[in-house]
């Protein structure tokens, strides 16, 4: 059974209109919390997932709490790479419905671990407006926003539409031509800053990361598109394994993340 939140959200009087409720599951100091929203698209790369994962891991170790939106995609490999006691999922849907399906474990993770809100009363299901509704929340919790993979008109572009009116700072991944439309776009316009090294970035977070965190050097490597000879030199087995995984390509010699 979900609870009512009687408290202000501070972080929720930029929205254009306060909610005029909000429910709850699961632990509110969380709220407290520095706090960085992730989104992004339902269908990510392995490139994407990878480094979705690293970075929510990272600054979830810094102190960091991950907001995102319980969807299928970059918001649960955001969630799951925070860890449940360390991420707030912001739903479109009553908390008594635990949606997507596919997703059911790790909301209800999140919910004894972590913190559940929603604009939405019990019994209430999904619509295309609730999800906008949930984007404007899930923008307005995090002091920044970071946008992993998302196509030009995608729901997370207009998360980012948000952003721009709130004055968050916007970052993205990195993505080749023809990929990721959107996020290239923000980069093109300079309405965005791409996150080149995650160690770097969250650095500018909380206390020093813990040692559990280990750079992939394999993906770090691939990312610059290098020779198979050059790959094969460094990595050995690793670069047949991928390859083999999806994770790589090899065309005319250059190995290239999928």
């Amino acid at each position: 059974m979900s609870q009512i939140i009687d408290e202000t959200i501070s972080a929720l009087e930029i929205m254009k209109k306060y909610p005029k409720e909000l429910f709850y599951k699961g632990d509110l100091s969380l709220l407290k919390r520095p706090k960085v929203s992730i989104v992004g698209t339902r269908r990510p790369s392995v490139y994407t997932r990878q480094f979705t994962y690293i970075l929510a891991k990272a600054l979830a170790k810094r102190g960091v709490c991950i907001v995102s939106g319980g969807a299928m995609g970059v918001d649960a490999i955001a969630h799951d790479g925070a860890g449940a006691s360390n991420t707030i999922a912001v739903v479109a849907n009553g908390l008594d419905i635990r949606y997507p399906v596919v997703n059911k474990n790790l909301i209800e993770k999140i919910e004894n671990n972590g913190l559940m809100i929603s604009q939405f009363s019990d019994g209430f299901r999904a619509t295309a407006w609730s999800f906008v509704v949930r984007n404007e929340i899930v923008v307005a919790l995090g002091d920044i926003l970071i946008v992993t993979e998302a196509e030009v008109n995608s729901g997370s572009m207009r998360s980012v539409e948000f952003a721009k009116k709130m004055g968050k700072k916007i970052f993205v991944l990195p993505h080749r031509l023809g990929e990721s439309s959107g996020t290239n776009s923000l980069l093109e316009k300079d309405e965005a800053t791409p996150i080149y090294d995650i160690e770097a970035f969250v650095s500018n977070f909380g206390i020093e990361a813990d040692s559990d965190i280990v750079k992939d050097e394999f993906f770090y490597f691939c990312q610059k598109y290098p020779t198979i000879d050059a790959c094969i030199d460094k990595f050995s087995q690793r670069v047949y394994e991928a390859e083999l995984e999806g994770i790589i390509t090899i065309q005319n010699g250059i190995v290239r993340l999928n």
